[in-house]
């Protein structure tokens, strides 16, 4: 009687054990035992951003791949946003219904087929490239894991909301700029 508590209590030390490590690997963005990471040929993390991806250069996307998606992602969605600008955070770059066979933009696009690109804050469809008045600014690239295949949005509040709502998973990139 003595050894079957014992397995009784290792059993359900090694369930609680389980229990505990899948929910604070779902709070610490953690699927399926990896994190997914955006990733960069162009850009380092935490670094300087080149011009030639910038108002002063070519204003062209930078390439951005990422790895480690959850396996159950039906789309992504993109994001490019400037959290110092002086009016609040300005949005560079919005792209979303992202196929989730993709997972690569090459430097300068297009964006893949089946992506939507929404108004930016430069009144664009497209990449626009930081350009900050004053300063060092942070610049953050921003990749959801979405559990639908389409978002249905007209306006970036919308978006945002949806993307809050939908997403599974997600992957920051984040660099600076300063004009001379």
């Amino acid at each position: 009687m003595h050894a079957k508590t014992i397995a009784l209590i290792t059993i359900l030390f090694l369930f609680l054990g389980c229990t505990q490590q899948t929910e604070s690997s779902q709070e610490n963005g953690l699927i399926g035992g990896e994190f997914m990471k955006l990733l960069s040929n162009d850009l380092a993390a935490g670094q300087a951003i080149p011009a030639e991806f910038t108002c002063d250069g070519a204003n062209k996307s930078p390439e951005l791949h990422w790895e480690g998606a959850p396996q159950q992602t039906k789309s992504f969605a993109l994001t490019m946003r400037d959290p110092d600008a002086p009016g609040g955070t300005f949005d560079h770059w919005l792209v979303f219904n992202i196929p989730a066979n993709v997972s690569i933009i090459p430097k300068g696009g297009p964006v893949p087929a089946g992506a939507e690109q929404m108004t930016n804050d430069f009144g664009e469809q497209d990449y626009g490239g930081p350009c900050p008045p004053s300063g060092t600014h942070r610049y953050y690239f921003k990749l959801y894991a979405l559990d639908v295949e389409q978002l249905e949005c007209k306006t970036k509040q919308e978006l945002f909301q949806q993307i809050e709502q939908h997403k599974i998973a997600e992957a920051e990139l984040m660099g600076t700029y300063s004009r001379q």
